[in-house]
């Protein structure tokens, strides 16, 4: 086991320096830079730009060398800790990107709570109890939940919210947190205000998993070896979770690997309809700016935690199901 996570571990490295490559030179093939967008929009408002200015500023920050100069330099400064400067915000990325990864990550890792505190239960319910009345309630609402996107359901709870209850439900903090430094209480109204963009997140995933969990689990208990375990006299509840329900899992425990970074990336519009400060709108930003210190940081982070999740559901699905080997 141990062997086995050193030697992943070791196959993660060239695999993000490549990623991390490859992401670098797609951000860099629009035209120009973030200095040439810049200018755009100083002429198009009718503003003086001194030229002069523009192109020290350049030869400052490498924007005149190559890519791959560009690049190096970059992964260079990231090996001392240092992911480089946002002409955007005029700071360092890292003091950019602090609070909203950290935001990003709680939103995520909540949702993933949820989606699997949810789906697998209701699945296991939905698949021993085929063609019941739950059974049928069950289906509909998954089917609404992954026929609804989630900007829809995101603005579909801020009407109600305004319309019925006359509050406002969007953002993560009541305003006079909103940049207040962090403290307990900060941390107690963040908790208030979580559970919307957790379930506006998680509602699609959530339903797609336990369409997958009861589809799996009809799968296995029409197998022999559950007829067999049933014959020699198991009880029920024994048998369902002793062998189908651990082999019916390993399909969600492996779309973990997925999961975290797809909420993640993927929720940059419901993100902006409810006025999360979240990676999503930045990295947007980002990207149409090409400000490529900061989108490259956001997409490598997002590489990084997709290699790691893969991991962590391997080793998962390895515990979880003895036929599965580690070589």
């Amino acid at each position: 086991m141990i062997s086995y996570i050193i030697r992943r571990i070791f196959y993660m490295i060239p695999t993000l320096i490549i990623i991390s490559m490859i992401s670098f030179a797609v951000i860099q093939l629009p035209p120009g830079d973030y200095l040439t967008t810049k200018i755009a929009q100083l002429q198009a408002q009718d503003e003086l730009v001194n030229i002069d200015l523009i192109e020290a500023l350049r030869a400052e920050y490498g924007l005149d060398k190559p890519v791959y100069v560009q690049y190096g330099k970059w992964i260079w400064n990231i090996l001392h800790g240092n992911f480089g400067y946002s002409w955007e915000w005029q700071k360092p990325v890292e003091e950019v990107i602090g609070e909203r990864i950290l935001l990003t990550a709680i939103i995520s890792f909540t949702a993933t709570f949820m989606i699997y505190l949810v789906a697998i239960p209701v699945g296991i319910f939905s698949a021993t109890n085929k063609y019941s009345v739950g059974d049928y309630l069950v289906t509909i609402i998954a089917f609404v939940g992954l026929a609804l996107p989630n900007f829809l359901l995101a603005l579909l709870l801020l009407f109600i919210g305004y319309a019925v209850f006359d509050v406002s439900l969007a953002g993560l903090f009541s305003s006079e947190f909103a940049n207040a430094p962090w403290s307990a209480a900060k941390v107690g109204d963040l908790l208030k205000h979580l559970w919307i963009p957790v379930i506006v997140v998680g509602t699609t995933s959530t339903a797609g998993r336990i369409r997958v969990m009861r589809g799996n689990l009809l799968d296995e208990l029409n197998k022999p070896y559950v007829m067999a375990a049933r014959a020699k006299g198991l009880s029920e509840i024994k048998l369902l979770f002793k062998y189908p329900v651990r082999v019916a899992l390993n399909p969600l425990i492996s779309g973990l690997s997925v999961l975290l970074p797809q909420m993640i990336s993927g929720a940059t519009i419901t993100a902006v309809v409810l006025g999360l400060p979240t990676t999503g709108p930045m990295l947007l930003g980002a990207l149409r700016s090409q400000d490529v210190y900061l989108a490259g940081a956001f997409i490598l982070l997002l590489c990084t935690l997709t290699v790691i999740s893969t991991l962590l559901s391997d080793i998962l699905l390895a515990w979880s199901d003895p036929r599965i080997q580690y070589e």
